[in-house]
């Protein structure tokens, strides 16, 4: 009787055991659990700590509330400018309602992945190339509001999607080279043309100030004599001060004027060429215009041209013998001019 009281202990104790085992759960401080009775949702979801369930009637499904960091395999596609990419990213979620994430979806973790390859593809096809390597912050900001959207009913919150890799094809990289380089070298141009503008005005300045203070070219020669005395050169070049050229010109300027001067007054009392015989012609006068007489009687008038006067004989020239005389020849009556 007694040994089988104590059967009867020892297989209610092992019951005992047995059912809390399979009742007894325990929930991490990062998990929540969600609850279903005979398939049914219970309202109160487990929290972290020790909770009991009934074995065969209870089952109790453990949510992660924690960040899961997702990789978003390498998509490939064909940009709005006709580039082909392909592009890879990175996807930052966790679940905020642990009966949504088990209810309204079979796995979130499965539909959040796919959503992400679906949003970055169609985000692909709506940029263009330079947005995708330059202007990532905005096509983030619209990658996660389109995996947000449909997320939200899945009981998940996306935090954060960032685009990791652009690869490009061959050509394109070497296209974007040479743009590149060609870039830098106008920037290079414009700011070395900058730079010289700018030493212009200040080397203008300094002439300005030099040409003020005619000593401070002199030490500024001398300056430069100790810069170039300072290597051990067995030559030093002097450089020769372009004032004392200037000076020397204006002093030779005045003596080469004045030599053609005196050699001009030395030889004009010596060799003073004699005045030309003046020869004063006669103007010939010019025939007197008659008023025109009636058609029938037209009158003629001759006008002998008046003979030129023998030229002067000059003080200095001996006077000319006397010419013989020749008998006049008898004029011709000229014809009439008509006016």
């Amino acid at each position: 009787m007694v040994q089988e009281l104590v059967i009867a202990i020892v297989a209610a104790a092992s019951v005992g055991t047995l059912y809390l085992a399979a009742a007894a759960k325990v929930v991490k401080q990062y998990e929540r659990g969600v609850v279903l009775r005979l398939g049914r949702l219970r309202d109160d979801v487990r929290g972290p700590g020790f909770t009991m369930v009934i074995p065969g009637i209870e089952r109790l499904r453990k949510v992660n509330m924690q960040i899961v960091t997702m990789p978003v395999p390498a998509q490939d596609g064909i940009t709005r400018d006709n580039v082909t990419v392909r592009v890879d990213a990175v996807i930052y979620f966790k679940v905020v309602d642990a009966a949504s994430a088990v209810i309204q979806v079979e796995d979130y973790r499965f539909a959040v992945s796919q959503m992400a390859q679906t949003s970055l593809r169609s985000i692909i096809g709506k940029s263009d190339l330079d947005d995708l390597l330059s202007n990532r912050e905005k096509l983030n900001q619209g990658l996660e509001l389109m995996i947000d959207s449909p997320a939200v009913g899945w009981g998940v919150q996306i935090d954060r999607v960032e685009i990791k890799d652009v690869s490009l094809p061959e050509t394109m990289k070497r296209s974007m080279a040479r743009q590149a380089e060609a870039d830098r070298e106008r920037r290079a141009r414009v700011i070395n043309a900058d730079a010289e503008l700018q030493a212009s005005k200040k080397l203008a300045e300094a002439a300005g100030e030099m040409s003020a203070q005619p000593a401070a070219l002199q030490l500024r020669l001398l300056q430069t004599v100790v810069a170039v005395a300072a290597e051990k050169n067995s030559t030093l070049v002097l450089p020769f001060p372009v004032e004392l050229l200037r000076f020397l010109e204006r002093a030779q300027q005045p003596g080469q004027q004045q030599q053609p001067a005196l050699g001009q007054q030395q030889l004009a009392p010596a060799q003073q060429p004699a005045p030309p015989p003046q020869r004063a012609a006669a103007k010939p006068q010019r025939h007197a215009q008659a008023p025109r007489p009636a058609p029938p009687q037209r009158p003629a008038q001759a006008q002998r041209p008046a003979q030129p006067r023998s030229p002067q004989p000059s003080a200095a020239a001996p006077a000319p013998p006397p010419p013989a005389a020749v008998p006049a020849r008898p004029s011709r009556p000229k014809p009439l001019a008509k006016h």
